[in-house]
């Protein structure tokens, strides 16, 4: 019989695999924390939204719905959680109401995963809040009870989070909302079919934020339904991005031959909204990066949801005693299976009509990308020149997902950089990484370090881009030799302990400099011996040649550098700084962490894959670097030349 909850009252769970259905009369944003005995919320970690759906034995909705579906495995939770808390909250920035005593009550069911009903719970009496703590699952002298709450916040999620305890509550409630408002945030469900009529999904674009597992353990709930084959074979793709249509001009008249009936037209490079040609391309790079991720996520929820309704299916007919007198049960499994396989077919055939309408772009994209957004076996670094103002991206890898490898999107930074680099010399860093000599390992993390700065020497003015070189052990020498032999460095590699203090001494003044000149007001009054172009400091072999003062030093640079010009590049290996113990870990975090080999350690902001990177890698046998650091020098230095 079904337990009808009033707030504060419990009741006792038969079973610990659960399902708790939301049902409101507007798109909620659902979600669950973790609490400890006392009911305390440890950290970010411990909370599951659809920014970060999925955590041991907890499974939310990926994106803001009037109905949800929420599964817990009690067992699966980590033994120092003793209560799950399930949260309801009003998506804010997209038009809706702002208060639950505007909307009909929500009606929250806590079931099995049968669909039979254990118990459930009306919230009524909610007026001015904004976010509401639904239900509480409790452990209880080794038993786990459900009990109605009901207590709203008029302060929204921030403050029913800050009552749990989580010190970052008001960050991390600014994060969850920000994700729902871009309205199919993290979103499962497949893109609206590609159509003459229907273009691509608007979504927003976002940096890759740092990276995460985004596997559950085992499959918790149904994901969306596998999507439907569209009507037609496909249509012609619409670039624009809705954030910059009411600022932007229209995308240029298409010069590509027109679409045949029943095929998509072919897709143009720049084919998107922006001021300029790069921004178009920057924009058309980012929607072909959200359109592989997400369907992508369709056909993976897809298979997903498969799978899960052929073992319910399973589980139901073996569960008949009737099931297993002939070959009933045989039958039933033969036929699960056959509907699983069914599905599943249907997704990929969906997924691959997207795979070649995106590599279909690719194709049309790559050669026509500018020299910072371009490979190095891009023809347009053949004609290169050193530019008169700063791109608005560079290029420093490219990303790919294991459903198609050979289709690579690049991966774009803004500039002026906005955060250090790390490129990763460890073996731990990646399976690749593992398999690989460390000296080997060692020597491509130097390499890609000088291929990213001579990057950045290449897309910035003449004399707008300095790079100084710590190398206190002089383990770098043979990689570096293609800048030093360029005369692309403001000095000689740094070496020794003496080495490392002075070029930390210096762009430690520059930065204090810097930023007493722009809290005073007064640019011009810097000294004239101080350079006012953008500094990097490649910094290789860390820890080797750092005492206390220095680690500080480059501490401050990698805080404190990006917002006045100066960069942090370290090439390092993070068991080899572990001395130093949890002192850099704020260094680590942050620091964007690359890897000199393949490695699948980026998650994209929306569906959380795990992205494969793969670092720029100079063709066999080019010179292309040599050529492009020869223009560099010679337009920083004309009279040698």
């Amino acid at each position: 019989m079904t337990a009808e909850l009033v707030r504060g009252q419990n009741h006792t769970l038969p079973q610990t695999r659960l399902e708790i259905r939301v049902s409101a009369g507007t798109p909620v944003v659902a979600g669950a924390t973790l609490g400890d005995e006392n009911g305390t919320v440890h950290g970010t970690e411990w909370v599951a939204h659809p920014g970060s759906p999925q955590l041991p034995g907890l499974e939310v909705s990926r994106q803001a719905a009037a109905d949800h579906r929420l599964a817990v495995d009690l067992d699966a939770l980590p033994d120092a959680v003793h209560r799950v808390t399930v949260l309801l909250a009003l998506p804010t920035g997209v038009g809706g109401p702002v208060r639950f005593g505007a909307v009909a009550s929500p009606f929250v069911a806590v079931t099995g995963l049968d669909g039979t009903e254990i118990a459930t719970f009306t919230l009524t009496g909610l007026d001015t809040e904004s976010a509401v703590t639904a239900l509480e699952l409790y452990r209880r002298q080794g038993a786990w009870k459900v009990r109605a709450v009901g207590q709203g916040y008029a302060g929204g999620l921030a403050a029913m989070l800050a009552d749990q305890g989580l010190s970052r509550a008001a960050e991390l409630a600014h994060s969850i909302q920000e994700a729902v408002t871009r309205a199919t945030a993290r979103a499962v469900t497949p893109p609206p079919p590609r159509t003459p009529d229907t273009g691509r999904a608007d979504h927003g674009t976002g940096p890759v934020p740092p990276p995460h597992d985004p596997r559950p353990a085992e499959p918790l709930t149904e994901p969306a339904a596998p999507p439907a084959p569209p009507a037609t074979s496909g249509g012609r793709i619409d670039y624009a991005h809705p954030r910059r249509q009411a600022a932007a001009p229209p995308p240029p008249p298409s010069t590509a031959p027109p679409a045949q009936p029943g095929r998509p037209a072919p897709p143009v490079a720049g084919d998107a909204t922006g001021w300029s040609m790069d921004e178009r391309l920057y924009n058309q790079i980012w929607g072909m990066f959200e359109d592989l991720a997400r369907t992508t996520a369709a056909y993976r929820s897809a298979v997903e949801f498969a799978e899960s309704r052929m073992d319910q299916e399973l589980d139901r007919t073996l569960s008949d005693p009737r099931s297993r007198i002939g070959g009933t049960g045989d039958r039933a499994r033969q036929e699960a299976r056959a509907k699983r396989d069914e599905l599943t077919a249907r997704a990929r055939e969906s997924l691959d009509r997207d795979l070649a309408q995106l590599a279909a772009e690719s194709d049309v994209v790559e050669p026509a990308l500018p020299a910072a957004f371009a490979r190095w076996d891009n023809p347009v670094w053949h004609a290169y020149r050193v530019p008169m103002e700063i791109p608005m991206a560079l290029r420093i890898g490219d990303l790919h997902l294991p459903e198609k490898p050979d289709l690579r999107i690049p991966l774009l930074v803004r500039l002026p950089l906005e955060r250090g680099i790390w490129i990763d010399s460890g073996r731990t860093a990646s399976d690749a990484a593992a398999l690989m000599d460390t000296t080997r390992l060692r020597t491509l993390a130097m390499e890609s370090a000088v291929a990213h700065a001579a990057r950045l020497l290449a897309v910035y003015p003449a004399d707008e881009f300095s790079v100084h070189v710590i190398d206190a052990a002089g383990s770098g020498a043979a990689a570096l030799a293609p800048l030093v032999h360029a005369g692309a460095l403001a000095g000689p590699p740094a070496a020794g302990a003496q080495g490392v203090a002075s070029v930390l001494a210096h762009l430690t003044r520059r930065v204090d400099l810097v930023q007493m000149a722009i809290r005073a007001g007064a640019a011009d009054s810097l000294p004239p011996d101080l350079d006012p172009g953008e500094q990097l400091l490649i910094v290789n072999d860390f820890p080797h040649g750092f005492d206390d003062r220095a680690v500080t030093q480059l501490r401050y640079l990698a805080d404190e550098g990006p917002s006045v010009g100066v960069h942090l590049l370290m090439v390092a290996d993070r068991e080899d700084a572990a001395g130093y113990g949890p002192v850099l870990d704020p260094l680590w975090r942050s620091l964007l962490r690359l890897t000199p080999v393949p490695d699948d350690h980026l998650a994209d902001p929306w569906v959380g894959h795990a992205w494969t990177y793969e670092p720029p890698v100079m063709p066999p046998g080019s010179r292309v670097l040599e050529q492009v650091l020869a223009a560099v020098a010679a337009a920083r230095h004309p009279r040698r030349y």
